[in-house]
């Protein structure tokens, strides 16, 4: 119903900024919930940004409240990431929901992830 990519992901030093995108297409309207998730190592996904198409609420974790942006365009979703830290490498995720979910088990559309390592 709904196609996610992620792109953007590398490496990045400690301080500095990534941007990533997720691309989506499809069946939009059914799915108005697109989140960014990342999961390291031995670790579940953690919910990190979440956006609604209609109204642009947004939603962001503690970890990364102050340092990320989520935002869309008409058929993509950015999460501008900028004063990186080590903790934050990880695979990173976009994904879709039908409304405002904070578990993963609710995301039922993902996108292939992307790599993020920031060094110290």
């Amino acid at each position: 119903q709904v196609q996610l990519v992620e792109s953007g992901g590398g490496l990045a030093q400690a301080g500095k900024s990534l941007r990533l995108s997720c691309a989506v297409s499809g069946r939009t309207v059914s799915w108005p919930v697109i989140a960014w998730f990342r999961q390291a190592p031995g670790k579940g996904r953690q919910l990190l940004a979440r956006i609604r198409w209609s109204d642009s609420d947004t939603y962001y974790s503690d970890s990364v409240k102050g340092r990320f942006t989520i935002s869309n365009a008409r058929n993509a979703v950015y999460l501008q990431m900028n004063s990186l830290k080590p903790e934050d490498t990880a695979v990173y995720y976009c994904a879709a929901a039908q409304a405002l979910y904070s578990s993963p088990i609710n995301y039922y559309h993902w996108g292939q992830g992307t790599q993020v390592t920031v060094s110290s």
